[in-house]
């Protein structure tokens, strides 16, 4: 029985490792549209997608960020500055996005854009500071997507959503957590309603990697800001031990953040370029042995690790 059960076992292994590398062909035909390629795993996936021969439309926020990006990439590639949290920057560039791509639709849509500040615990936060975040990671992703659709569904393509280890679990309070689990559920009733017109809908949900969102020094900057102009009372209740140990968190989290981005991209570019995509990808090692399997587990030992590893108020009971 156990010998059977090995051979199903290998079996079922050898079949899936054999559709993980089924990729597809004419990939110069394919156009493919990406948010975010200022920096971190928008700039490296534009240039990794280019290298692979692929047409490459590479939304920036920034003119300086896609000078840059056209310096360092073929003359395929071409770019348009974008903000997400504008709705007639978003219908620009989804004008200027169905020039190019015609009457063959576009391939892949990839939402990578995004910020993670401000951030703190909850109650040091305004309601701005919510809507700041939620603008550019939930919003602009549910614009940007609306607006391309149509060339999606034409072509018969991908749409490749950036969410986070923070849209499985909750691990700070502020927008950028709530704003991962919005992706979450986007792409999830995004993915059935277009599997009938044979579009494929991934997410890729990455641990810690050091990118400009994981940035210590942005961070740090940001949170004393909060800081300071918070109450005297939420001052009182939380106390300047609070700040330390926060931002003592902050640095030593900064060190074990990942500085391979390629994991990412990687990822990304599977999900765009094979023949059997997956739904979810969990890049690095922390959200595939940690954060991952904290999602699954009950909420009474989550909340426990997270206490663990989080600082306590002064007025704590």
């Amino acid at each position: 029985m156990w010998l059977y059960l090995a051979v199903f076992v290998g079996l079922y292994y050898l079949l899936h490792w054999y559709r993980e590398r089924q990729v597809l062909s004419h990939l110069r035909d394919r156009y493919v549209f990406i948010t975010g390629c200022d920096s971190g795993f928008g700039k490296l996936l534009a240039r990794q997608l280019d290298a692979r021969g692929l047409r490459v439309l590479a939304a920036c926020l920034t003119e300086k960020g896609a000078e840059q990006l056209r310096d360092q990439t073929s003359d395929r590639l071409e770019t348009v500055t974008l903000d997400v949290t504008k709705t007639e920057s978003v219908a620009a560039a989804a004008q200027w996005v169905k020039e190019r791509v015609g009457d063959r639709g576009l391939w892949g849509l990839v939402n990578n854009a995004g910020i993670s500040l401000p951030t703190a615990p909850n109650e040091f936060l305004t309601k701005q500071d919510f809507v700041t975040i939620l603008d550019v990671n939930l919003l602009g992703v549910i614009d940007v997507t609306l607006s391309l659709l149509p060339l999606v569904r034409k072509a018969k393509g991908r749409v490749v959503n950036v969410s986070s280890i923070c849209g499985r679990v909750s691990l700070f309070g502020g927008g950028y957590c709530i704003s991962k689990y919005g992706v979450e559920a986007f792409s999830d009733s995004l993915r059935r309603e277009l599997s009938y017109f044979g579009v494929k809908v991934a997410m890729i949900e990455p641990g810690y990697f050091k990118t400009a969102v994981t940035s210590k020094e942005r961070f740090l900057k940001s949170f004393l800001e909060i800081w300071d102009r918070s109450s005297p009372e939420v001052k009182q209740i939380y106390g300047e031990k609070f700040v330390a140990s926060y931002k003592k968190s902050a640095e030593q989290l900064d060190q074990t953040c990942t500085q391979d981005l390629s994991l990412v991209t990687n990822c990304m570019e599977h999900a765009l370029i094979a023949c059997h995509p997956r739904t979810r990808y969990s890049a690095g090692w922390d959200a595939k042995l940690l954060y991952l399997p904290m999602s699954y587990m009950p909420t009474f030992l989550v909340d426990a690790i997270i206490y663990w590893g989080s600082p306590s108020p002064a007025k704590a009971l």
